[in-house]
């Protein structure tokens, strides 16, 4: 999971990056509001952890923002100071997933991480088999099945598979896949990502016929499309 902190006191930025590195999670740290809008609009998070009292803009008013802006924002954790009622009653209503009045101890911290991911669907289940419409994903053999064959992927390609199709109709950026699946944002990848796609969707065949396309959004990443086929298949990769 990549989940996003934003918060203009740095001990804290560090202490919550050492929880989110602790369960296995990447981190990208903000010190103001502005900075991480301006991130959200271009790459992919999970979570995002807010506090409120920031520069440019507060954690509320990023909050509003990404409900009123982003087709999908992702699940919010105010992490703050403030422990007033009526605070708490906002920030639930503007959107936030859950609220945590600082200091928290890390564990506690932790578990709040887990249960929203869990809450929201963010932490996508992990099961070892995995039914997508027509394909069959064995986590543990990593190997997918369709049309009653199974399809030889390397590595990299199953991961790859697997992570779009838990993120089924989400648009993933180039950054967010590079790190989830290669462990590097590096630009020098990307033509490494662009023929992982290609190959991917080569040997599962997605296309609309079989309920599922991979969407090229460009400038940003990638969408795995689920479809009709029935209604959709005047669409073309």
């Amino acid at each position: 999971m990549r989940i996003a902190i934003a918060d203009d006191d740095g001990d804290s930025l560090i202490f919550l990056e050492g929880i989110i590195a602790s369960m296995g999670h990447i981190c990208a740290r903000f010190s103001d509001g502005e900075r991480l809008t301006t991130a959200l609009l271009r790459d992919t998070f999970d979570l995002v952890m807010l506090d409120w009292n920031m520069p440019a803009r507060t954690g509320l008013q990023v909050l509003q923002w990404m409900q009123q802006t982003l087709d999908n924002p992702p699940p919010v954790i105010m992490l703050t100071g403030r422990t007033a009622k009526r605070d708490i009653t906002e920030a639930l209503n503007a959107g936030a997933d859950d609220y945590i009045t600082k200091p928290e101890e890390d564990s506690v911290i932790a578990a709040r991480i887990s249960a929203v991911l869990r809450r929201t669907g963010t932490g996508s289940s992990m099961e070892k088999i995995a039914q997508y419409g027509g394909y069959r994903l064995d986590r543990m053999a990593q190997t997918i099945r369709h049309a009653g064959k199974d399809i030889t992927l390397t590595a990299k390609e199953f991961e790859l598979a697997d992570l779009l199709f838990r993120n089924r109709d989400r648009t993933l950026s180039r950054a967010y896949i590079m790190e989830t699946i290669w462990r590097t944002s590096a630009d020098l990848a990307t033509r490494t990502l662009d023929m992982h796609i290609s190959r991917v969707r080569s040997k599962l065949a997605l296309k609309p016929e079989n309920g599922f396309r991979i969407f090229t959004v460009f400038g940003y990443g990638y969408r795995l499309e689920t479809i009709d086929p029935a209604k959709d298949l005047s669409l073309t990769e």
